[in-house]
């Protein structure tokens, strides 16, 4: 328990992962976990870094090469200093997301760790994650059994998320649990 008076811990969230170096000036590719890489990666941009001594990381260039996302940072110029940051991941403060305006809208972080129930009320797992293929989010639900299933998050399999509550309400198809 913090003492009265002290600061929680910061709690943090993955909005990238730091690939391979593009080109000779010490710019590297992105793979993107943001739905807003404009607003986190603008330049001028500080990212806490995962190793931390890593970072953190100040964006000084920021563009598009095809489909790819390239950042480049203040203090690695060429390269070889670019090469050091592969596989760094690249996270900012939850306290520092705007509010969704969407009540049907949910940050990853806020989804994992909720209970999953059936219509019917009983217990069905916890929210271990949230993939995001090309078409609908997944919920990868971990069931009592340590098994997981994957559930698309979708109003018609989900009806119900109450994050305050702490669950989720599903009502799947024949088989999915």
């Amino acid at each position: 328990m913090p003492e009265p008076g002290a600061a929680e811990p910061a709690e943090f969230v993955l909005v990238g992962r730091i690939g391979r170096p593009h080109g000779v000036k010490g710019e590297v590719t992105i793979e993107v976990r943001t739905d807003d890489p404009g607003t986190r990666f603008a330049v001028g941009s500080v990212l806490v870094t995962d190793p931390a001594g890593r970072g953190p990381l100040t964006v000084a260039t920021h563009r598009r090469s095809g489909p790819v996302t390239v950042l480049g940072f203040d203090g690695f110029a060429d390269r070889s200093a670019a090469e050091s940051l592969r596989n760094t991941l690249l996270l900012v403060e939850t306290a520092a997301l705007p509010e969704t305006s969407d009540p049907d809208e949910f940050y990853d972080h806020e989804l994992v760790g909720l209970a999953v129930r059936h219509v019917d009320g009983t217990a069905l797992g916890t929210v271990g994650d949230v993939l995001h293929p090309p078409a609908a989010p997944v919920l990868v639900v971990t069931a009592p059994d340590g098994s997981e299933v994957l559930v698309p998050f979708v109003a018609a399999i989900v009806p119900e998320v109450d994050v305050p509550g702490g669950f989720i309400t599903v009502d799947p198809p024949d088989g999915m649990f």
